[in-house]
């Protein structure tokens, strides 16, 4: 666990070096989706501060959809990966890729949930706006940033990597959002 993070960390500040922390074992692929579950809590209050207004939602039903989203898309995202990496060739550095993946997404929320406290905290306008963007940006260039070495693929190969997480998510985030309607 400490070496993922070590390693995300590194990555996060692009640090190239930081790929090594990740072995292309399935042993460390399986132990990284532990941050799945500490990234658990900063993941609701995201979601708490980011409820639609104007529209009736369910919170039971909004939680109980946003719980299943949230596992849906860590699996998810790794299952539909892997043809892809085999795709490119890279079958063997799938599991580092994945391990990368993981205790990125662990840096990844921490910002955007630091990023977003002005919002928490009931700030409006173009600082909170600000701060939420540049959290965004600097999470999709970590995750294509960490996706590019531990794969050794091109920029625009790492880049399709992303956009199908980004599509995954705002794909389950939607249907959560159907789902949670009164």
């Amino acid at each position: 666990m400490l070496r993922g993070i070590v390693g995300a960390l590194m990555l996060a500040r692009g640090r190239r070096d930081g790929v090594e922390a990740f072995r292309p074992t399935l042993d460390d692929a399986r132990a990284s989706f532990l941050a799945a579950f500490l990234c658990l809590p900063a993941f609701l209050l995201l979601r708490m501060g980011s409820t639609p207004g104007g529209e009736a939602v369910d919170p039971v039903r909004a939680l109980i959809g946003d719980l299943l989203a949230y596992v849906c898309s860590w699996a998810g995202f790794a299952v539909a990966s892997l043809p892809i990496a085999e795709a490119m060739g890279r079958r063997k550095l799938w599991p580092r890729f994945i391990a990368a993946w993981n205790w990125m997404n662990l840096v990844q929320y921490a910002v955007l949930t630091l990023l977003s406290l002005p919002s928490f905290l009931g700030w409006q306008g173009m600082v909170a706006d600000t701060l939420g963007l540049v959290g965004l940006f600097y999470a999709i260039w970590m995750q294509w940033f960490a996706t590019r070495l531990s794969l050794s693929i091109s920029g625009a190969q790492a880049a399709a990597f992303v956009g199908l997480d980004l599509a995954l998510s705002l794909f389950l985030s939607g249907l959560v959002l159907q789902l949670a309607q009164a």
